[in-house]
C-alpha cells in the first residue's frame, strides 16, 4: 500500500477524546506520536507491557493524582495510526478529562485536529484512501444497508480490488514489453495470446463494476416521488410513510404548491420521499411552477409512486390507489389507505423490492463518482488496447490505464513492472 506524503505537523504527538462527550461511564483518550510512550511512562510511573491492559494511577508533573485508569500501550508501526499509540481509559467525568488534557498539554502534546488520527493512518500506509472514505461513510451511516457498504469499504474491500486490478495491469504491461523486445520468439507469441485474454477479462470485470449501482444512491438515498392529480391522497400518503405530519393535507385542490422531501429508512434502505404538487392544467402562475417541479421530480426519481395510473408497467413505477378506504382501487394498482394504514406494509415491501434492484448487492462494493470517472477511462483504454492489432498502440493504452488506476490508489511504478517482467520470462536464454 502506497503512502501519501507526510506533512511536518505529523511529527508531533497528539491527543484527543475518542469516546462520547462526558459525562459518561468511561472516557477514552487516545495519544499518538513519537512521545506517546514517554508521556505514558511519565503519567503512570512506567510504560505497561505492550498490548496488555494495565490499571495504573495517573499523576501530573506536580505528583497530584489525576485518576485511576486502565492503560493500553501499543508501540508502532502495527497500530491504527502506524505510530506509537497509547489509550487512557478514564472515569468519564468532565473534570477528570479536563485535568488529564491539561497534564498532556503541559508535557508539550497538542490536541488533535478533526480526523487527524485517520490522516496519520493514511500517511503511514495503515489505510488506503478508499478505506478512509469508507470509514467516513461508516460514521455517517444511518441505515443497515449504508452500514454494511461502509464496513466493506472501511475493511479495505475496494482497495484490495483496485490493487488486484493494478497487479494484473502490471503483468499485462510486462508481457507487452517482452513481446516488443523479443518479437518472433515462440514463447513470447504464446504470452501474447495469453495477454489478449487477460486484457479481455480485465475489461469485462471493470465494465461490470462500472455497471453496478452508484455509491451516491446508497449514501444519499433512493429518491421516491409521489405523483398524481390533485386530491389523489399524495400528501396523506407522504405523511404516513414519513411517520409525521410533514405535509399540509387539505381537501382543497392545489394545496401542495412545492416539492417537499424527507429522508427516511424503509426496510433498512435509505430513502428520500418527495411529495409533489398535483399534476393538472394549472389555474394560476404559482400552481404552474409547482406542476413543473412535480414533473421534474418525476423525471429525477429512482422510483415513482403513481397515484394517477398513467405510468403503470415501468419497472421503477409502483401504481398506488391511495384512497382505498373510500374508493375501489383501479386495476393493477396497490390498494392503500393512508388514513387507516391498510396496505401500507404491502407498499413498503413493494418499495423495498424495487429499491433492492437499485442499490449495490451484498458483497458488491459501490463506486462513487471519483472512482467511476477514473475507471471509465481505464475501461476505455483497455477496450482500445483489446481492439488494436498494433502492439505499440496496445502497450500505450495499457500505460494510460495504469496511470489512471494509479491515480486512484497511489501505487504502481516502473520497478513493479520490471519485477513482473523478469519473474515471468526467462530473458537470458
Amino acid at each position: 500500500m502506497a503512502r501519501a506524503n507526510k506533512p511536518d505537523a505529523a511529527d508531533s504527538t497528539i491527543y484527543a477524546l475518542s469516546s462520547g462527550a462526558p459525562p459518561a461511564a468511561i472516557a477514552i483518550v487516545r495519544i499518538s506520536g513519537p512521545d506517546a510512550g514517554a508521556t505514558l511512562a511519565a503519567l503512570a510511573g512506567s510504560c505497561p507491557s505492550p498490548r496488555t491492559a494495565s490499571l495504573r494511577r495517573l499523576r501530573d508533573q506536580r505528583g497530584e493524582l489525576l485518576d485511576h485508569a486502565l492503560l493500553l500501550w501499543m508501540p508502532g508501526p502495527c497500530t491504527a495510526t502506524g505510530e506509537d499509540l497509547a489509550e487512557l481509559h478514564l472515569h468519564g467525568g468532565r473534570a477528570v478529562v479536563a485535568a488529564v488534557f491539561a497534564a498532556l498539554a503541559e508535557r508539550g502534546l497538542r490536541q488533535a485536529e478533526p480526523g487527524e488520527f485517520t490522516r496519520r493512518a493514511l500517511f503511514n500506509g495503515r489505510l488506503d484512501l478508499s478505506a478512509v472514505e469508507g470509514l467516513a461513510d461508516l460514521l455517517a451511516a444511518e441505515t443497515e444497508s449504508q452500514r454494511r457498504e461502509a464496513m466493506r469499504r472501511a475493511d479495505g474491500m475496494l482497495g484490495r480490488k483496485l490493487d488486484g486490478w493494478m497487479r494484473r495491469l502490471v503483468e499485462i504491461a510486462a508481457a507487452l514489453e517482452a513481446a516488443l523486445d523479443y518479437d518472433g520468439d515462440d514463447d513470447v507469441a504464446q504470452q501474447g495470446s495469453d495477454t489478449a485474454e487477460a486484457i479481455a477479462a480485465l475489461t469485462l470485470e471493470i465494465g461490470t463494476a462500472l455497471a453496478a449501482a452508484p455509491a451516491e444512491r446508497l449514501r444519499d438515498g433512493v429518491r421516491i416521488a409521489i405523483v398524481g392529480p390533485p386530491n389523489a391522497g399524495k400528501s396523506t400518503l407522504f405523511n404516513a410513510l414519513v411517520g409525521e405530519d410533514a405535509a399540509i393535507v387539505s381537501a382543497i385542490a392545489g394545496t401542495t404548491r412545492d416539492a417537499i422531501e424527507r429522508p427516511v429508512a424503509l426496510a433498512g434502505m435509505p430513502v428520500v420521499l418527495v411529495d409533489t404538487a398535483g399534476v393538472r392544467d394549472a389555474l394560476d402562475p404559482i400552481e404552474a411552477i409547482g406542476v413543473d417541479r412535480a414533473l421534474r421530480e418525476r423525471a429525477r426519481a429512482d422510483i415513482v409512486l403513481d397515484l394517477a395510473g398513467e405510468q403503470t408497467g415501468a419497472a421503477h413505477v409502483i401504481a398506488v390507489a391511495a384512497k382505498a378506504d373510500v374508493a375501489a382501487a383501479r386495476a393493477g394498482a396497490l390498494p392503500v389507505s393512508a388514513l387507516t394504514g391498510a396496505g401500507l406494509a404491502a407498499l413498503r415491501a413493494a418499495i423495498a423490492t424495487v429499491g433492492a434492484g437499485l442499490l449495490p448487492r451484498d458483497g458488491e462494493v459501490a463506486l462513487d463518482r471519483r472512482y467511476r470517472d477514473a475507471l471509465a477511462i481505464v475501461h476505455a483504454a483497455l477496450a482500445s488496447a483489446a481492439a488494436s492489432d498494433d502492439p505499440l498502440i496496445t502497450a500505450d493504452e495499457i500505460r494510460v490505464a495504469r496511470a489512471h488506476l494509479d491515480g486512484l490508489i497511489g501505487g504502481g511504478d516502473v520497478e513493479a513492472m520490471l519485477d513482473a517482467l523478469f519473474g515471468r520470462f526467462c530473458l537470458g536464454k
